[in-house]
């Protein structure tokens, strides 16, 4: 007999999704922590499996539980605002299933489409930008205190500092690996075009000095120590100041080159450096430290730096593989390149097959009549 779901003390009702197999059964209300029913991976709607909660099943594997951030708040245009919608209904929270992981999608945190912002040329955006951040970090503090580890799919880059402040609030300790194709180290006002999506470290080691960088509890949000930056091109102007590596000699670094000579033994290298002063791990994976040449889906190409896909799994196994692993951010991906959905479909096998194995999952064989698999299909 199913415990029934009820709201959370004070709070309004809202959509309780719970995955069973790729598919989405309404709740109507959004369930308290120890409420919460999970479907297994192999438990199938509708096919003899049956709701299991975390409690009731011998599992050392942790809750995933699944938010969306459509923003493009931060962003050079409109785009990936479309991404969590666009990767759903291809099936992505089905593949982690699939990959052996307890998957809960609580559905998407309110964000923000592009707007040009000719008023402030040196910070566009910069109060939807706050604004969708700030609610990125109550929901991720949510699924912390709940003791779930957060995968969330965006949306910008600067959606990250959400997810850091929401973790700092549970473990002020949290550090950052930090896989991205853009070192971001400029400040806003020092870069051409005044976007924040390419200004993510210079934010978390205030090196900037404004209201998204003191979205946290302290200023600057992380120690230098405290944060590992692998797969970034040293050739882009605005993102990469050599000069803050060399005052900063505690900031540990991989630029793509050295990343694509050894994908595997960097990311070892990464996780055992932030594993000696992190309570908490956030993994922040950047669609554009793959090479565009190979998955054009960075919302601004990247052709010719970074590394492949399969590099890129490689990596994101070993940094999601990372002890006390607190919340993965996948951020930049634009559907609007892929109209077909071939690459975002690559990039969604690979993710998935990375986390399944970094977690601890295991492939599961779908039931006979369970589920469509047909990606062109919404959840039912």
């Amino acid at each position: 007999m199913k415990t029934p779901l009820t709201p959370l003390a004070g709070q309004t009702p809202r959509l309780g999704l719970v995955i069973c197999a790729g598919r989405f059964i309404n709740s109507g209300v959004r369930p308290s922590g120890s409420q919460r029913r999970l479907c297994l991976p192999g438990a199938i709607a509708g096919t003899g499996g049956t709701l299991a909660s975390m409690d009731a099943v011998a599992d050392d594997r942790p809750t995933v539980v699944f938010l969306g951030v459509p923003s493009s708040a931060g962003a050079h245009h409109a785009g990936q605002d479309l991404a969590p919608g666009v990767l759903r209904s291809r099936g992505f929270v089905d593949r982690l299933v699939a990959a052996g992981l307890n998957v809960e999608d609580r559905g998407d945190v309110g964000g923000e489409v592009f707007v040009v912002d000719h008023g402030h040329p040196t910070q566009r955006n910069m109060c939807a930008v706050v604004r969708v951040a700030r609610g990125v970090a109550d929901e991720v503090e949510q699924v912390r205190r709940d003791g779930a580890l957060a995968l969330v799919l965006g949306g910008d880059c600067t959606i990250t500092l959400g997810v850091l402040a929401g973790v700092q609030r549970v473990d002020p300790t949290a550090g950052v690996l930090y896989f991205d194709g853009d070192a971001d180290l400029g400040a806003p006002e020092r870069t051409r075009s005044g976007i924040l999506d390419a200004t993510g470290v210079a934010h978390l080691l205030g090196i900037a000095d404004n209201p998204l960088s003191h979205l946290g509890e302290r200023y600057p949000m992380l120690d230098d120590s405290q944060l590992v930056m692998l797969g970034f091109d040293e050739t882009d102007p605005d993102a990469f100041d050599g000069s803050v590596f060399t005052q900063r000699p505690r900031l540990r670094h991989f630029a793509d080159h050295v990343l694509r000579a050894d994908p595997s033994g960097v990311a070892r290298q990464a996780v055992t450096a932030i594993s000696g002063v992190a309570g908490s791990v956030i993994v922040h994976f950047d669609v554009d430290a793959v090479d565009s040449g190979d998955l054009p889906l960075g919302n601004f190409p990247h052709y010719g730096t970074g590394v492949d896909l399969s590099a890129a799994g490689a990596t994101l196994r070993v940094l999601c593989s990372a002890p006390n692993l607190a919340a993965i951010v996948l951020t930049e991906i634009n559907p609007s390149h892929d109209p077909d959905g071939t690459q975002l479909d690559r990039y969604i096998d690979t993710v998935s097959a990375a986390l399944g194995t970094a977690l601890g999952g295991s492939p599961r064989q779908q039931a006979p009549d369970g589920p469509s698999n047909d990606r062109n299909a919404l959840p039912g």
